[in-house]
């Protein structure tokens, strides 16, 4: 199960906050099919938070048909909210790993990297069409 966490200092709503970690969770294969979310009184009493905030993410995860709400049973992903096969995620991974070693290696630091790569993929996607 997904352990929410939030960044008060980023600017970015708590709602939004929870959205995001769902997906990324989804994108990396930590969260499947029929996996179940947790409650909202459980999201509530571990980051103390209002009850509204954690429905209104929820609400949006089921707008965008990643969770399904079933009364009485909790809120749990959906089939269509799959992820990549996680050998073809361990994969890519090990590459970006030997890369971003290789990166340090050269003497970049973590601002240059995250250059680097926010730069790359900027172009790919204009390259394919991308928005």
């Amino acid at each position: 199960m997904i352990q929410f966490h939030l960044d008060r200092t980023s600017g970015v709503t708590t709602y939004w906050q929870l959205v995001q970690q769902v997906q990324h969770a989804i994108r990396v294969g930590r969260l499947k099919a029929d996996d179940q979310l947790p409650t909202a009184r459980e999201v509530v009493a571990r980051l103390a938070i209002n009850p509204n905030t954690v429905l209104k993410a929820y609400r949006e995860l089921e707008r965008a048909g990643l969770v399904v709400s079933r009364p009485g049973q909790g809120t749990f992903l959906t089939k269509s909210a799959h992820a990549m096969p996680v050998t073809t995620h361990a994969a890519l991974r090990r590459s970006l790993e030997r890369w971003v070693r290789s990166a340090r290696e050269a003497g970049l630091d973590n601002e240059s990297i995250r250059a680097i790569v926010s730069t790359t993929l900027q172009e790919s996607a204009d390259k394919a069409g991308i928005a």
